[in-house]
């Protein structure tokens, strides 16, 4: 097992390595960042990860979301993303959800961090409502055209950050959406290992109109 992590194995030592062995986390939403974050979680050594979405493959889906290709349309986004997981990965389990965030929830399963994929506001305020309800820390996610956002949410409260909506999204580079998911992924692996990270702090990424990649960064207001 160590020499498939060596190069992790090289940055924080094998305790921390087998430490990630028995975390749990649970992905919500297999599309675009979801599908991005099985890359990058995936073979990362983390016990278990839940991948859970409703949703099947469309071929408008595929050049985003990377874990899919032609010929995978109308099958189940979290199927085919957990089926990669184990594919690359065989020291890491991966259970497949076919069903919506709210019945995931009715499963009552043990975590130790949840990750949003999801495209939607609404979501997301359940999402932060179940881990209000379970002192769970997430990592929030959003991408929209050439910009995106995350967040570290621990005590600060999601629905008074963000007015809860619904809205038809506009187009998304397919580049962003894989930056986006790589900070979502290096901020849950410096938490499930115990390094530092930085709690309540929304940074939002663009491209200004030069083509400059801005990065802005806002606390959150504590509860």
């Amino acid at each position: 097992m160590l020499e498939y992590f060596h190069r992790q194995v090289q940055l924080w030592g094998e305790e921390t390595q087998r430490l990630l062995q028995n975390k749990k986390i649970a992905v919500v939403g297999a599309g675009g960042l979801g599908s991005s974050l099985a890359f990058a979680l995936g073979s990362s050594g983390i016990g278990e990860i839940h991948m859970i979405d409703f949703d099947e493959v469309s071929t408008h889906n595929i050049h985003r979301q990377i874990a899919f290709k032609i010929g995978d349309e109308g099958k189940n986004k979290a199927v085919l993303n957990a089926t990669l997981i184990e594919q690359r990965c065989p020291f890491v389990k991966a259970i497949a959800h076919e069903n919506s965030f709210k019945e995931w929830c009715e499963k009552e399963i043990d975590v130790d961090l949840i990750i949003d994929a999801t495209d939607n506001l609404p979501t997301r305020g359940e999402i932060d409502d179940y881990c209000k309800s379970k002192n769970l820390p997430w990592i929030y996610g959003s991408v929209e055209a050439f910009h995106g956002q995350v967040c570290f949410f621990e005590n600060s409260s999601f629905r008074d950050a963000f007015k809860i909506t619904s809205q038809t999204p506009a187009g998304i580079a397919a580049p962003i959406v894989m930056h986006i998911a790589s900070l979502q992924a290096n901020l849950s692996l410096r938490y499930l290992a115990g390094l530092s990270v930085k709690k309540e702090l929304l940074y939002y990424l663009f491209f200004n109109s030069e083509g400059e990649l801005i990065t802005q960064k806002f606390t959150l207001p504590k509860n």
